[in-house]
């Protein structure tokens, strides 16, 4: 069975990854706006664990929505929401048996509600799947660190190709780097070097 995995570079996504292949064919998929080059860091992850790998067109306007939202709620969480749901559409239109992520339990952003996972799979005749939902951030650290090496630094030193990557870049080129830190808290961020 084919699944496509919504894929940022990062240890969650990743260890979905790891938990899944060994029951479906997976593809990773990392969003793109057309904002950034960011999803190049994904696809390197992707090759050096040996998963096949796609960008995943999405459309530039959703981008710029999610930036209002952010600016208007002085903060990232439904902006990226949004992108989220926009994301996960495009993918359960391609040609997948089953599409996942790498939200865990705990996650504040972004979040699949039970009625939105049903929503999906009724609508475009799919399965969702959330490997992570069962698991709390410490035990996804703990498998991380039995298989996977990973940088781990502030969101704007770490290479990485999830939505906030672009996101930033968008807030960036319309009012400066300085204007990030005005929604974006300060965070850490990962990116998977190896898998072993």
């Amino acid at each position: 069975m084919e699944l496509g995995l919504l894929y940022s570079g990062g240890k969650d996504s990743t260890l979905a990854a790891l938990l899944l292949e060994e029951f479906y064919d997976v593809t990773l998929l990392t969003a793109h706006f057309g904002i950034s080059d960011d999803w190049k860091h994904a696809r390197e992850t992707a090759e050096s664990a040996d998963f096949a790998f796609e960008r995943l067109e999405c459309d530039p306007d959703v981008a710029r929505e999610a930036v209002d939202r952010i600016r208007e709620d002085g903060f990232p969480r439904n902006g990226i929401q949004h992108v989220h749901q926009h994301a996960l559409e495009r993918l359960a239109a391609k040609e997948f048996d089953a599409i996942a992520d790498g939200t865990r339990r705990d996650d504040r952003v972004p979040t699949v509600s039970r009625a939105q996972a049903q929503s999906l799979e009724d609508r475009h005749d799919i399965d969702y799947i959330a490997p992570l939902s069962g698991f709390g951030r410490s035990a996804v650290d703990r498998l991380v660190e039995a298989r996977l090496d990973v940088t781990v630094g502030p969101s704007e030193e770490i290479d990485r190709a999830d939505y906030e990557a672009e996101l930033r870049a968008l807030i960036a080129a319309e009012e400066g780097r300085a204007a990030i830190a005005d929604y974006f808290p300060d965070h850490d961020q990962t990116y998977v070097t190896d898998v072993r």
